[in-house]
């Protein structure tokens, strides 16, 4: 596998950021107590600028880490945190769906599946057919996957983000919402802060120049940093990694790490199914198996079979359940290829979404 460079992926990010750079200086902040300082500004819909990162315990604790893990000045981070803002809309974007409303794969489908992402879709493909040819040869990841996962992503480069990463990251690792996995995602989102430091130094560009998602992703492919340190690819050859600017990079970068989390070339993604039992108990084992395949086709078949001649009695599946509502669930037989798009997000739903998309613009694209 291709893996990038650490002098590529500086000199990319140089560049990556150089498009991104922030206008003007920041406001002097006001000092003000703990408390006032996570409360919401009614009238800002984005930021809070009245918080002092840098005088939080958990701050400083982080800080003495960078500086004994990594070498950083204490003094340096200490005034960098002092100019981070509160996002607050990106922890409320954090909070769970309200409960009681019952999922809806179809609604969630039709959100991403329609006519302008498919158009969109069409002609990003006729302009980079290039390169998707090429990423599926050296990476057997399929064109239609790496399109459908950029168009679900930021419709090809329309919606990368605005947020300042370090402002949002820094908010998700400090003050995350009240939910009963608050600490497991604060670490989560305190590594991925780490990596937005290392690369910000290693590029020697200014933190506050990255620019993304509320959750701290960026680019064209929404790479969180430390996917950018691990899989992103200068795929255009022109010496830099740029997953803002470069589409090419970003369709190398999504098929390096597509391949990197299990995908089998040449192996279908799912399966329509049939259940052929009503044993609810079987049913919630075999759901619970989490994001792998972890059974042979042959010893699922006793539950859900597929009426389709490609699946091989020891083909590694598992089942998937897409809820409709108040409508039947729908059922597919997935492979590892479905399992590698669920460790870009875990979710069934975005999943079958990106094969959807990626399947219909293939189908449009062929129609002309």
């Amino acid at each position: 596998m291709l893996i990038a460079r650490p002098s590529l992926l500086l000199t990319g990010l140089t560049l990556l950021l150089a498009c991104s750079l922030h206008n003007g200086a920041l406001a002097a902040d006001k000092k003000v107590s703990k408390k006032t300082a996570k409360t919401t500004n009614s009238t800002s819909t984005q930021q809070q600028e009245n918080v002092h990162f840098e005088q939080w315990k958990e701050v400083e604790v982080f800080i003495s880490q960078m500086v004994t893990l990594h070498g950083f000045e204490e003094e340096k981070l200490r005034q960098l945190f002092s100019q981070v803002r509160h996002v607050e809309s990106a922890r409320q974007l954090m909070k769970p769906a309200p409960p009681g409303k019952p999922k809806n794969w179809k609604v969630y489908r039709s959100r991403f599946v329609e006519p302008y992402r498919i158009a969109a879709g069409v002609q990003f493909w006729n302009q980079y057919a290039e390169a998707l040819d090429r990423a599926e040869r050296q990476y057997g990841i399929p064109a239609e996957i790496i399109v459908g996962l950029i168009g679900v992503e930021t419709i090809f480069g329309k919606h990368t983000g605005s947020f300042r990463v370090l402002d949002a990251l820094t908010t998700l690792a400090f003050d995350y919402p009240d939910t009963p996995t608050r600490s497991t995602r604060m670490q989560y989102f305190r590594d991925e802060l780490m990596q937005m430091l290392l690369i910000a130094r290693d590029s020697q560009v200014d933190p506050f120049a990255f620019k993304g998602s509320y959750a701290g992703a960026i680019g064209w492919p929404q790479f969180m940093p430390g996917s950018i340190r691990k899989y992103a690819v200068d795929f255009d050859g022109d010496g830099r990694i740029n997953l803002t600017n470069s589409p090419i990079d970003a369709i190398g970068s999504v098929a390096h790490y597509l391949a990197e989390h299990g995908w089998k070339p040449g192996v279908s993604v799912t399966f329509p199914a049939t259940l052929l039992s009503d044993d609810k108990e079987a049913l919630r084992t075999v759901l619970s198996q989490g994001l792998r395949a972890s059974y042979t086709y042959q010893e699922l078949s006793k539950l859900a079979s597929s009426a389709s001649a490609d699946i091989a009695p020891q083909l590694k599946v598992g089942l998937v359940d897409l809820q409709n509502g108040d409508d039947a669930t729908e059922y597919w037989i997935a492979t590892d290829n479905f399992y590698a798009i669920t460790q870009y997000n875990r979710s069934y739903f975005y999943a079958m979404s990106v094969i959807d998309l990626g399947r219909v613009i293939r189908q449009a694209r062929e129609q002309m």
